[in-house]
């Protein structure tokens, strides 16, 4: 292939590794396929990103930014804080349903990642971005409607995630539509209450 800056060279290459990824795995995913994939030398791809985890990471990113935008985007600008709640987890869940294979493609490199030292602030960057934004959505729905918030918006974010994981971790292995709607809507529900201080928390013990 003719001489392509790296600026524009490195979008290529994460995108020829993303759907490649999609397609064969990330355990298939070495610099090798990557390169042949976009039909380019594989030490293009080192130059690049310099190592494999390197080319990890920026998908990680890429797959995080994406699926961030696609929030943001969704976010209401005037509704309530139940109604704010509600569309953003409808939102979250339209993206499992329509590109199931981009949130398998996430899973796999999150599982790969805690093995992998060379990945680890990779992937405590993507949680803390997904977090932050997720706190800071439920923060701005707060402010906008006079909703006082029981719980630090961090914590509300993080149980919200939590909840989202496993539905689509369920939703990838056995899929089941009626209760995944059902159990959106509660957990949804959860987060509402969780939020209003409408939530009583049972003890659990520490040890």
């Amino acid at each position: 292939m003719a001489h392509v800056p790296a600026a524009e060279r490195r979008p290529q290459l994460i995108k020829a590794a993303i759907d490649f990824m999609t397609r064969e795995g990330v355990a298939a995913g070495s610099t090798r396929a990557i390169a042949a994939e976009l039909g380019v030398a594989q030490a293009t791809v080192h130059y690049t990103f310099g190592t494999k985890e390197g080319l990890y990471r920026a998908v990680m990113e890429q797959l995080t930014q994406d699926l961030i935008a696609q929030v943001e985007r969704a976010a209401p600008a005037d509704a309530g804080f139940e109604e704010t709640a509600g569309t953003l987890a409808a939102a979250l869940w339209r993206t499992v349903r329509e590109q199931p294979a981009s949130h398998q493609l996430l899973t796999e490199l999150t599982l790969f990642a805690l093995r992998t030292p060379a990945l680890s602030e990779a992937l405590e960057s993507h949680y803390r971005r997904v977090t932050e934004v997720t706190a800071r959505l439920v923060t701005e729905a707060a402010e906008r409607t006079g909703q006082q918030l029981a719980q630090p918006a961090q914590t509300i974010a993080r149980f919200f995630l939590a909840g989202f994981d496993g539905l689509t971790l369920q939703r990838l292995s056995h899929p089941d539509e009626k209760a995944e709607h059902t159990c959106l809507q509660a957990f949804v529900s959860a987060v509402v209450a969780m939020a209003g201080g409408r939530l009583e928390l049972v003890s659990v013990p520490a040890n």
